[in-house]
Parts: structure tokens; C-alpha cells; sequence
């Protein structure tokens, strides 16, 4: 049985994941890609490091399935959306890539709040701008770096950056060609779109768009030197990691509400209409006519992480010399905690949220009674209620019909259950352990031929799936407090710009 490589490069870790093509897991390997953070704001990481650790786990994924490199049948990457990977005239990295962390764009993309740009952008691109976004990075580089924003040459995002390095090609996909200039009533580039920001001297430094599964070139003898990949491997185009996600727990489905608790809280459901609201993006799914409408935020697991690095490093640091695990050092205070009624709640807006960038996290109703696995259970809990904020949102805009849950909450069945008794709704898990590996990997199965589409390969490889449904007590409890906590996270809006006014002014980076 022929093999596939889903390449899945996230915002700390890239990895390289073999599959046969029944959708077994052959093969995964992982390299930590360093963050450099030069001024407060800047999210930054080196674009040669960046191939040169995914070339080193595509050799280790290849060496550790057992089969010769040119059993792939195909390759496509997926990686973080937004953000911002340039190229010069010469096609050569021009300066770092920014990820999607990034919020030096913070104060440009304010004043747009405050005039026309904001609902311009809406009624063109089927989304308001925010701080990581191309449009606002681009803005940010054009203001404060003029040399660098005349050198532009190519505007990637990071899959297709990597998708240069593996083929030597330029070009990216419909799901990431809508971050930003895409018109969303005709899913096509439009000038109008980037004269909204500004940018319209850059048009044709966009990258031409093809179908996600769409044969975008072949592995070079460069690229087969650096990563063992046989020459001439086919590579398709791939997709946005979001989409590729949801395709990958076969949620990438009209009336499948599809979630993805991982650094961003990702929510998104596909529909045969486009539906423009301020509360989602409107962008392109993976096929022409449909629309994938994700309602996001920075809010999700990286709290949880947050909270581990910041209070359980000891704990983490003798996990990890008995080849243990920190979640299941933390189980018994989390389930502990869960048996009992708190007055603790956590807003999880430390790296972002549904307000913007301004708002800031925090506790409410923290007594000195209360012990961390109280707190941590606050913070699982409010990573599901801001889950549950933009699934409210989806839910009123489109018939939801099944919700699926992938991401590294979803291997926990006490925080998975959470989410259903939050969500008051069945919620179900698949046995996809790389989910956004696997939707690369399926339109790289779909780009050869081993499936008619990427959707049809997610339905035959017959994946198993958990469905936990909601205890009615339970979700009555979680509703009331979901309630205060909207209400607390309300009464803040006006103060978090104060509250962010005590540390000492800094606006490097932000201009």
C-alpha cells in the first residue's frame, strides 16, 4: 500500500507524519523551531531554520516507518495561517517570517477600526482585519520598513514557503489566498481588496492560487538531498492548517461544526452560501462554490500551557525524566476539582480573545481556600467557554447539525466531556491523533489520484470516533456560570485599555 506525507508546521513545532493510504499512522517527527521575539510585540522565526528542522523530521519520519522513501506516493504541507513569509525580486527570504502571534500591526489596525477600513474590508473580503493579518503586517512593513516593503517580490504564508523549498515553485491555495485579498462573493484575488489597505502596488506580488490538491510541483534534488525524499516526488499545494484540521477529524462538511482547541480557539463550519458577519471570517473552503467560516481567537490551549510553564515546571521537569506526562502528573487534582462547585472563574485572554488584543486574562473569585487544581480546572473551563463564545456565534448564522473536537484538549475525555456539558451538545472525537497532518496528507492522496477528493479520502479511511454526550445537570451548572462570566468579561471592556495604561509605556513595535 502506498504511503503519504503530511507536513503540519505549527507556531512552536513542525512535524512530518507518514500515512498509509487507509489512513494509518506509519511515522511522526517533530523538531521545536525556535521563536525570536526582537521588540514586545514582534513573533518572529528564522525562514532557513524553519526547512532546515522540517528537512531534518521528514529524514527521521522516513527512517522510522520502515519503508523506502519512494513508497511516498506524494507530499503537501500545512502550516499556521496568517502571518507573513516574504521573498525578494530573487526569491530569497526577505527578512523573518512573522507568525500569527505577531501583534506589531496593533496600533495600525485600531485607527482602520476607527474609520472605513474595518467595514470596507468586511464587504469585500467577508472579514475585518486583524493584528497578524497580510493586510495589517504589510501596512506595518510599508509604514515602518520602506527599504524592506520595496524589495517584495512574492507575499507567501509559511506552507507555501515550504512548499518553495520542497519544489522550487511559487504559488499557494484558495484557502490561504482568502486570508486577506480575496473578493469572497467571487473566491478570486482583487485589487480592490489590497486598495482597501493601501496595498494595491503589490498585487502582483500575490502568489497564484491553485486547488488544495492540485499537483503544485515535484521534490527537487535539493530538497531530496535535505529531507531523503525521493526526487520527482509529487507535491501538491496543500491548505491553511485550520482547514486542514477540520479535514482531517471529518469535519470539513456542511453542518459539521468543527473545533480545534489548540493555541487559538478555532471554530468553523462550511457552508454552499457565503455569510458575512463581524463575529467570523469568511473565507474560502478547499472547493470552488463553498465557504469555510471560522469564528477565532488566541485563546485556547495556550493558557493551559501558560499555566504549566508558569506554576508545574518542577512537576513537568521530573515528568518528562520518567518518560511520563504532565497531564497525567495533573489528573487527579483536575478530577478532584471537577467534583466540586468553585467560585473561580478564568477569563483566557492571555495571548488575545473575541475583544481584541487589549483585553487582558484573569481570575475572578480566587480565595486563599482555593488550591492549583482548582485554578487549572478554571482555566479548562474558560478555555471552553471562549470556545462556546464564537460556537454561539457559528450558531446563529448556520444549521449545525454534528460538532467535532481535534487539537491537544481533545486527548483528555474529562476536558473533552467538559466541552459537550459546556456546548450542552454531543460532542465527537476521532482516533486522528495528527489531524491537520492528515489533511495535507489526504490532498496529497487526492492530488495523485488515490482519492476522488481530499473529503471523499476522509470518509473512506473509516476513522473510529468517540461521541460524548452532555449530562443535563452539569450543562445547567456550566451555564450559569457561562452567563457571569460573559457579563464579567462585558464590564471590562471599557477598562481593559487602563488596566494596559499601568505597565510603562512602550510602543516599539507597534506603530
Amino acid at each position: 500500500m502506498p504511503s503519504l506525507l503530511g507536513i503540519d508546521n505549527g507556531l512552536t513545532v513542525t512535524k512530518a507524519v507518514i500515512f498509509d493510504a487507509d489512513g494509518t499512522q506509519l511515522s511522526v517527527a517533530r523538531r521545536r523551531v525556535p521563536q525570536s521575539i526582537p521588540h514586545p510585540h514582534w513573533v518572529e522565526r528564522d525562514m532557513a531554520g524553519l526547512w532546515q528542522a522540517t528537512g531534518d523530521a521528514i529524514k527521521e519520519a522516513i527512517a522510522l516507518c520502515g519503508r523506502p522513501a519512494d513508497d511516498i506516493r506524494a507530499v503537501a504541507a500545512t502550516a499556521h495561517g496568517d502571518g507573513l513569509y516574504l521573498l525578494d525580486k530573487d526569491r530569497r527570504p526577505l527578512g523573518p517570517g512573522i507568525l500569527s502571534l505577531d501583534s506589531r500591526a496593533g496600533k495600525i489596525v485600531e485607527r482602520w477600526s476607527a474609520d472605513r477600513v474595518f467595514e470596507d474590508a468586511l464587504g469585500r473580503t467577508g472579514q475585518a482585519p486583524h493584528v497578524s493579518a497580510p493586510s495589517a503586517l504589510l501596512a506595518w512593513i510599508r509604514k515602518n520598513q520602506p527599504d524592506r516593503y520595496g524589495r517584495i517580490g512574492h507575499i507567501l504564508a509559511c506552507k507555501d514557503w515550504l512548499r518553495f523549498c520542497l519544489t522550487g515553485t511559487i504559488g499557494t491555495d484558495r484557502t490561504e489566498a482568502s486570508t486577506s485579498f480575496a473578493d469572497f462573493r467571487t473566491q478570486d484575488y482583487a485589487l480592490e481588496a489590497m486598495r482597501i489597505f493601501g496595498l494595491d502596488d503589490l498585487f502582483d506580488a500575490l502568489p497564484l492560487m491553485a486547488h488544495s490538491a492540485e499537483i503544485a510541483g515535484h521534490v527537487t534534488a535539493e530538497a531530496a538531498d535535505m529531507t531523503g525524499l525521493a526526487k520527482g516526488t509529487p507535491v501538491a499545494s496543500g491548505l491553511h492548517d485550520v482547514t486542514a484540521s477540520a479535514l482531517g477529524m471529518g469535519g470539513h462538511e456542511e453542518g459539521v461544526l468543527a473545533i480545534v482547541a489548540g493555541t487559538y480557539s478555532i471554530n468553523e463550519v462550511v457552508s454552499s452560501q457565503p455569510r458575512v458577519d463581524p463575529r467570523w471570517l469568511c473565507r474560502n473552503a478547499i472547493d470552488a462554490g463553498r465557504w469555510n467560516n471560522m469564528a477565532i481567537s488566541p485563546a485556547s490551549t495556550a493558557n493551559y500551557d501558560w499555566f504549566l510553564d508558569t506554576f508545574c515546571r518542577s512537576e513537568q521537569e521530573r515528568a518528562s525524566v520518567g518518560g511520563g506526562s504532565i497531564h497525567e502528573v495533573l489528573a487527579a487534582e483536575i478530577d478532584e476539582a471537577l467534583k466540586k462547585r468553585s467560585t473561580i472563574l478564568f477569563h483566557p485572554y492571555l495571548f488575545g480573545s473575541p475583544f481584541g488584543d487589549v483585553a487582558s486574562g484573569s481570575f475572578v473569585g480566587l480565595h486563599g481556600w482555593h488550591n492549583r487544581g482548582d485554578m487549572l480546572k478554571a482555566v479548562l473551563e474558560g478555555i471552553a467557554f471562549n470556545h462556546r463564545t464564537h460556537v454561539e456565534a457559528l450558531r446563529d448564522g448556520f444549521a449545525i447539525s454534528e460538532i467535532r473536537l481535534t487539537g491537544g484538549g481533545s486527548r483528555n475525555p474529562a476536558f473533552v466531556q467538559m466541552f459537550a456539558d459546556v456546548l450542552n451538545a454531543p460532542v465527537t472525537v476521532t482516533s486522528t491523533d495528527e489531524a491537520a497532518a492528515f489533511g495535507a496528507a489526504l490532498c496529497a492522496g487526492a492530488a495523485v489520484g488515490i482519492f476522488a477528493t481530499p473529503q471523499e479520502g476522509a470518509r473512506q479511511v473509516g476513522m473510529t470516533a468517540r461521541q460524548y454526550e452532555p449530562v443535563p445537570a452539569s450543562s445547567a451548572v456550566f451555564n450559569e456560570r457561562f452567563s457571569l462570566y460573559g457579563r464579567i468579561a462585558g464590564a471590562l471592556v471599557p477598562h481593559w485599555p487602563d488596566i494596559e495604561k499601568l505597565a510603562r509605556p512602550d510602543t516599539e513595535g507597534t506603530a
